[in-house]
């Protein structure tokens, strides 16, 4: 049986990236079906929902958070183990991170090699993957 590439590996263009929002003080960071992230924007911080794939994509999303509040990001909250979804936690100094037990068990677990897998089939989205330090990307 002859393995077939995913057809994301050959979407190496750049997508238009929107930031919008939904409700007072709640954002979303889209790109044309890529990960999303969400911004809750408080009384006293900012609470970022998935930390997208690198560190370097992650300073695109706090870029857009800063043009709309100066407020510290508090927390990042990793919704699932993907990849694409944690590896760009590390680029929100300063905020605690956030998960469930399972999400930080599967983190450990299958987080290096869904890297690699999700590297494969979508390297647009690893682009400044030299930026993801090695290990857990939180304290604790």
């Amino acid at each position: 049986m002859s393995s077939k590439s995913f057809a994301s590996t050959g979407d190496l263009g750049p997508k238009n990236v929107s930031f919008d929002e939904l409700g007072r003080g709640l954002f979303a960071y889209t790109a044309e079906g890529d990960p999303n992230t969400g911004v809750i924007v408080g009384d006293d911080g900012c609470a970022v929902i998935d930390a997208q794939a690198t560190p370097k994509m992650a300073q695109d999303v706090i870029a857009r958070i800063r043009e709309v509040t100066d407020k510290p990001i508090k927390y990042v909250i990793l919704s699932h183990y993907h990849a694409v979804r944690v590896f760009g936690a590390s680029a929100y100094a300063g905020a605690t991170v956030i998960t469930s037990d399972l999400t930080r068990g599967l983190i450990v677990e299958r987080g290096e090699a869904d890297k690699a897998s999700e590297m494969g089939r979508f390297p647009r989205l690893f682009q400044g993957a030299d930026s993801i330090p090695p290990g857990l990307t939180w304290p604790n």
